[in-house]
């Protein structure tokens, strides 16, 4: 195992805990202990995902992670202190791949971390045979991780691709969010469904026509959604 953790929490405590258990899990783990520390080391450093804290003084993790969204697509987990159902929307809709909050047991931070990177690799190792799904006016790249509308490319984060491809190998099935939250993110988030709805609203922004008229990805009240058959609500 040879990636490389970049931990950035202002409670020293905090991350001294994880870069021992990370360690020993054979991860190479920096540590920052504010935002602006945090982005100079991702300019100088290639790393494999980041756990990137909320409160901190400088940057609070909502900046420092607006700032490192526009090089980077680097995964990154933040690390939150409340249960602010608003805290975890924004990191969502800001990009960031998954969120922890805290106390958290080592266990599961190893797991999310493992969960990430897992599903960030495989983008990196498909064959050079060509996969690509195309549906209407769009078109998903399985082997590029890229999706073209209209002959443009449409910017995506690894979860929003994750989720697209997902609903659109089976068109036209059901999928509630706890089955979503399965498939897609590899783990339970324990009734934590909200991260699905903030995905599907990121997406349908970046693929979906201006009219509203959903025809890529569809609700079916009161269950969850499905993509692209012509039945069914939107």
């Amino acid at each position: 195992m040879d990636e490389k953790i970049l931990v950035v929490d202002d409670e020293t405590a905090i991350s001294d805990i994880i870069k021992y258990n990370f360690e020993k899990e054979g991860y190479f783990i920096d540590t920052a202990n504010n935002g602006v520390e945090a982005i100079g080391l991702t300019e100088k450093n290639d790393y494999d995902l980041i756990l990137l804290d909320i409160m901190m003084p400088k940057l609070n993790g909502f900046e420092t992670l607006r700032e490192i969204r526009k090089n980077s697509d680097i995964p990154v987990i933040m690390l939150t202190a409340r249960e602010d159902e608003v805290d975890k929307v924004l990191g969502l809709e800001l990009g960031a791949d998954d969120y922890v909050v805290k106390p958290f047991s080592m266990r599961e931070l190893i797991a999310r971390v493992k969960a990430v990177l897992r599903r960030f690799d495989s983008k990196e190792k498909k064959d050079d045979e060509e996969s690509t799904l195309k549906i209407k006016d769009l078109e998903i790249d399985l082997n590029k991780y890229q999706v073209i509308k209209n002959g443009e490319v449409i910017e995506l984060t690894l979860r929003e691709f994750e989720l697209l491809k997902f609903l659109a190998n089976s068109p036209g099935k059901v999928f509630s969010r706890e089955e979503l939250l399965e498939e897609v993110w590899e783990y339970e988030y324990y009734g934590d469904i909200r991260t699905v709805d903030v995905t599907v609203r990121r997406l349908r922004e970046k693929i979906e026509d201006e009219s509203g008229d959903f025809k890529y990805i569809k609700t079916k009240r009161g269950v969850g959604y499905f993509f692209g058959s012509d039945d069914g609500e939107s």
